[in-house]
């Protein structure tokens, strides 16, 4: 980012289901998610155009599953996004029941 702007910054919108990235005002992009049985089972993730290369899908992915960590939670990863973001962070991969994990190609 540079000093003109702004810090991205990500935030639950529950109310829509789906975890929202914004730079300075504007909606960058989002990750949809469905809860069900002390899960999150994210489906699908998009960075808009305009905000592409700008690192904010990864931002998006490491802030929801922190935030779903923090809540005791865990994870599916239906959206091909946060399944390649867990294999190449394995810090998250705990996150997905154990008897889940063969089905993202995660075991």
């Amino acid at each position: 980012m540079s000093e003109t702007t702004p810090e991205p910054t990500v935030t639950d919108n529950a109310d829509a289901s789906r975890y929202e990235v914004h730079v300075g005002d504007e909606l960058a992009g989002f990750a949809d998610y469905e809860t069900s049985d002390g899960l999150v089972d994210f489906t699908h993730t998009e960075v808009f155009e305009q905000f592409g290369g700008q690192g904010l899908a990864q931002r998006l992915a490491r802030h929801s599953l922190d935030d779903v960590r923090s809540r005791g939670l865990g994870v599916l990863p239906h959206c091909a996004f946060y399944a390649k973001y867990l294999k190449k962070n394995p810090e998250f991969v705990d996150l997905v029941p154990a008897d889940r994990r063969a089905e993202f190609d995660l075991a």
